[in-house]
């Protein structure tokens, strides 16, 4: 695969273009911005620093959808950002009508891409590109098990005093305050965590993974960047190099873990035809419950959308 189009040069979409130029995998970024000089400006600041950090992976800015002709992989960030006391419902309606647009304008140049959903609310931003685009249900996918398990990782790694390299987690469920993170699946170099930690204090952790994404509105007025970025970078590293990774993401349920027709987040197997299968854990009933719950708060958004 060798062309990578991004939708959206605001700061997150911005940022997967850096930071999967870094990474030296592909021919061709493409950002693409309704503000074209303002996608022009972003990839060309990255394409000059290609000489200082020693990568060749060119990029260009657009506003012309003709310019990601035969895209392999589209990753769509466009979308208005979550201000302070606005809850992610509240962008449906404008993010919803964005998203198709985007959808169906890159299908005009580009026949069977994978599009990775980044733009919230997470979960039925990607159903509504899902629907608009008319692709297989491997190949539309959305990007939040990654960035919230770098969270909860990186919070774990924080309060152990330990390199987060060494944490491995899971979660399922939706994008948001409903999300089920796993203590039972999280290890430490393969230690479990729940013998490292006070159940009080991991507790703490979960509960402040959850609303992590709230947690940096309030502390900079708008959404967050860096770690969403290189969370969407590293989905399009494991499909171009077709690395099969198990990665958290939100997918498109048909009956696994007695869900159906719902997108919400569970571990896939990822490589280069995007979702190359759907992992289901073997849950205890605490855990199948909070599932529910959160597909159930899923689903009240996706039926908002439907009636839209």
């Amino acid at each position: 695969m060798s062309k990578v189009t991004v939708i959206g040069a605001g700061n997150v979409g911005a940022t997967v273009a850096n930071v999967l130029a870094h990474k030296d995998i592909v021919k061709e970024i493409v950002l693409v911005d309704i503000v074209g000089d303002l996608a022009r400006g972003k990839a060309l600041d990255t394409w000059q620093q290609a000489p200082i950090d020693n990568y060749s992976t060119f990029l260009t800015g657009t506003s012309d959808y003709k310019d990601t002709a035969n895209s392999d992989i589209v990753v769509i960030t466009a979308g208005i950002p979550r201000k302070p006391g606005m809850s992610r419902d509240d962008l449906i309606s404008t993010n919803a009508n964005i998203v198709i647009s985007v959808v169906k304008s890159v299908l005009e140049y580009s026949k069977n891409p994978i599009i990775i959903v980044v733009s919230n609310p997470l979960d039925v931003m990607t159903y509504a590109a899902f629907k608009a685009s008319g692709l297989d249900r491997s190949r539309v996918f959305g990007m939040a098990g990654v960035l919230d398990t770098a969270r909860y990782r990186a919070f774990l790694a924080s309060e152990l005093k330990v390199s987060p390299k060494d944490i491995q987690a899971l979660l399922l469920g939706g994008h948001g305050d409903t999300m089920v993170p796993l203590p039972r699946y999280t290890t430490v170099s393969g230690i479990p965590v729940t013998e490292l930690i006070e159940p009080d204090v991991l507790n703490a952790i979960v509960d402040r993974t959850k609303s992590g994404g709230g947690e940096l509105v309030k502390l900079m007025g708008t959404s967050a960047w860096y770690a969403p970025g290189a969370a969407a970078a590293q989905m399009v590293e494991a499909i171009v190099k077709d690395e099969n990774r198990i990665f958290p993401v939100c997918a498109h349920l048909n009956g696994q873990y007695g869900l159906k027709d719902i997108f919400v987040g569970v571990p896939v197997k990822l490589g280069k035809n995007g979702i190359e299968s759907i992992i289901e854990l073997k849950l205890n009933n605490d855990e199948k419950a909070l599932l529910q719950e959160s597909a159930n708060a899923v689903k009240e958004v996706m039926d908002v959308f439907d009636k839209m």
